[in-house]
């Protein structure tokens, strides 16, 4: 019997790779399978999601904007449409499954399922769950989660604890320090430094290390910097001081490559950052970034440097510590190693079989 499988979920790359995780996973277990995305009409799913080869539907769709906003005049307007939209869109495409993966776009969608019976299931990444996904958990049918204690936010009963799923390259990939490393044209001799701000890019951290990259100089170490495509004009000239010491880049598109490459990574900590570093294991400097809902990425962060599994470094102080944290970490290959080992032992394997299991039993 073929099965029809919606998935919802964007904005940010955070919502998207476990989507499309979840989906690769799907063509793997089912012969007969129609797979429909539904993201927000402005935002990045509408660009990724046929990138990697699935068809896509935007909704007119945006967040509630928590200060004074001309935008809020128009969020009633939008949810409302998105509503009627979605009642279409499921209606069309009779769905067995309905899947939410966050994002503004995946409350209509579930919300306009759960009225019409159909089984539903939300995948929230973080320790503090967005508020979508908060207002969803009494309709939904299962929510998988990847960090204990959630249970102060959902039903109990609803809750599977399977992690995050990642991407299967960066899990399941068998990559050689070696052969990375000479991907980028760097060597074995010199530490390598990754830096990353997400999806998006991050201005703070971008600014920061161009501000001080004449320290990769000075401390001989190598920097792989993906800037994010708004930054990348201007970050790009620290080239001019770096030369091949330094590859700066837009966007990574091999991130199982970079990690294998890394001996230290910088990151935002978002959930599917720290999902993919604890997976295998990296030694990591997390700065959250202050402009997120309910503040989670710091929420997020603490959960891992409690543990000594990562270093955290605020935004506000990150041009008085990340280089010195940096310099210490270079200097200390023990503590390189401490980090990495109890970040390993946080990571949660195979989410994304788990997390299929669980639609699984929701197809029955």
């Amino acid at each position: 019997m073929r099965k029809r499988i919606l998935i919802s979920g964007g904005g940010t790359g955070g919502h998207i790779f476990p989507a499309l995780a979840i989906a690769k996973e799907l063509e793997k277990r089912y012969d007969h399978l129609d797979l429909l995305f539904v993201g927000a009409s402005d935002r990045m799913e509408m660009e990724k999601i046929p990138a990697a080869g699935y068809k896509v539907i935007g909704l007119w769709i945006a967040g509630f904007q928590r200060s004074l906003s001309i935008r809020n005049v128009l969020f009633p307007v939008k949810l409302i449409l998105s509503l009627l939209k979605s009642f279409f869109i499921v209606i069309r495409f009779k769905p067995n499954v309905v899947i939410g993966t966050g994002g503004y776009a995946s409350g209509p969608i579930l919300w306009v399922a759960s009225i019409l019976k159909i089984p539903t299931l939300i995948q929230e990444q973080n320790s503090y769950p967005g508020v979508t996904n908060r207002i969803l958990a009494s309709r939904v049918s299962k929510i998988c989660v990847a960090y204990t204690g959630l249970e102060r936010f959902f039903p109990p009963k609803k809750i599977e604890l399977f992690g995050n799923p990642i991407r299967s390259e960066i899990e399941f990939g068998i990559y050689n320090k070696k052969d990375s490393l000479a991907a980028y044209g760097f060597t074995q001799a010199k530490p390598t430094v990754l830096i990353v701000g997400g999806s998006l890019g991050a201005k703070r951290i971008n600014e920061a290390v161009l501000a001080h990259c004449s320290w990769f100089l000075e401390n001989d170490v190598q920097l792989i910097w993906q800037t994010g495509a708004l930054y990348f004009e201007k970050c790009n000239e620290a080239k001019k001081i770096l030369g091949s010491r330094a590859q700066i880049t837009r966007f990574i598109s091999d991130m199982g490559q970079a990690y294998s490459a890394a001996d230290i990574v910088v990151s935002r900590a978002g959930a599917l950052a720290i999902s993919e570093l604890t997976s295998i294991g990296k030694t990591c400097v997390l700065i959250p970034s202050p402009n997120v809902a309910e503040d989670h990425q710091l929420k997020n962060a603490l959960t891992l440097a409690n543990q000594n599994a990562a270093v955290l470094v605020e935004e506000n102080t990150i041009d008085t510590q990340l280089f010195s944290v940096l310099k210490t970490l270079k200097d200390n290959p023990d503590k390189q190693l401490e980090l990495s080992t109890n970040a390993k032992k946080m990571g949660q394997p195979n989410a994304v079989l788990k997390i299929v299991d669980c639609i699984d039993q929701l197809l029955l």
